[in-house]
């Protein structure tokens, strides 16, 4: 059980490249039957610089020890995500998430967030159970499509990268309202921040942007006014992976959404291109988790990973 003075007695700073074997050595223990954490292998890429405004990463220290490490991040001028948040299992129920929160929380408020989130994985149930402790209340789930990339692959519907329609349809789209309006961040791997009209355009110049166009069997032919996309996703980054005492090549993409199987299928399948250009082995497309975009998913010969991903969000304007 927590006391006043357990959480009075953890001291707070920021982590440094020195602390790398004391987090690592509680770290490298959490989730071995899941392939083990990935902080020990992002720690030194994962710090922020000096002089870095933008991000900042917390450690805790009890006893002498190091107890815990958490980081946020500001994804836009009114958005922070906390990320990595980690407690000593030798300390636990000390009151070391309290005080890393705190501080996080307080560290976001001066940058100007108004909002932050988190996401947690739906099998860890203690992390979701301390995150609602914290404050944090549920947002939104997603699941990950998993596309093969593959050169050849080809869909009954055309694609374009027309930011003006892409917008348009993501944000009538049922998807949007199922996300609360977020996608995958360019700025930062494994955040979600809210996808703005402006955010098409820079999809399109810097990554990639598919816009699935083509009548639509339920609304009629395409019109001026209305617009033909039926589906919509972006690119957000590529990166290296460990698995299997090896690296694995990945590229990832912040949102899938779409009207109907046939533009699903479609906009797999330049999906699909787009990676076999990139020269990758794996795709992820971050999907609504709900049975119809599941299912469609399936439908359309796509691989679906096994479980969801939570997101949950917490006021900072009055914590």
């Amino acid at each position: 059980m927590t006391t006043g003075s357990d959480a009075d007695a953890v001291e707070i700073r920021r982590a440094t490249h020195d602390d790398y074997e004391d987090v690592a050595a509680f770290t490298g223990r959490i989730w071995a039957d899941r392939g083990g954490d990935y902080i020990p292998d992002v720690y030194h890429d994962w710090l922020e610089d000096d002089d870095e405004t933008g991000k900042k990463t917390f450690l805790a220290e009890l006893e002498g020890d190091v107890a815990g490490i958490v980081q946020g991040v500001m994804l836009s001028p009114e958005e922070a995500w906390f990320q990595g948040m980690r407690v000593n299992p030798a300390y636990q129920r000390r009151g070391v998430s309290q005080r890393l929160n705190e501080a996080s929380f307080e560290w976001a408020r001066r940058q100007g967030a108004t909002i932050g989130r988190v996401m947690v994985f739906s099998w860890n149930s203690p992390s979701l159970g301390a995150a609602r402790k914290s404050g944090f209340e549920p947002i939104t789930e997603f699941r990950f499509a998993t596309p093969e990339p593959d050169a050849d692959a080809s869909g009954p519907l055309s694609v374009s990268s027309d930011p003006a329609d892409a917008w348009r349809f993501w944000h009538e789209s049922d998807a949007r309202d199922h996300l609360r309006g977020l996608g995958m961040a360019l700025e930062q791997s494994w955040a979600l921040r809210e996808l703005t009209r402006e955010d098409f355009p820079r999809f399109a110049d810097e990554t990639a942007l598919f816009a699935v166009e083509g009548d639509d069997p339920a609304a009629g032919p395409a019109t001026p006014e209305r617009g033909g996309v039926r589906a919509v996703a972006y690119r957000t980054r590529t990166m290296e992976q460990p698995e299997d005492g090896g690296e694995t090549t990945l590229a990832e993409y912040g949102v899938g959404a779409w009207a109907d199987v046939d533009a699903a299928r479609s906009l797999f399948a330049a999906i699909a291109r787009d990676a076999a250009s990139l020269g990758v082995d794996e795709t992820r497309v971050l999907i609504p988790e709900t049975v119809e975009y599941a299912s469609d998913a399936s439908y359309a010969g796509v691989g679906v990973a096994d479980e969801p991903d939570f997101v949950l969000g917490i006021d900072l304007t009055g914590a």
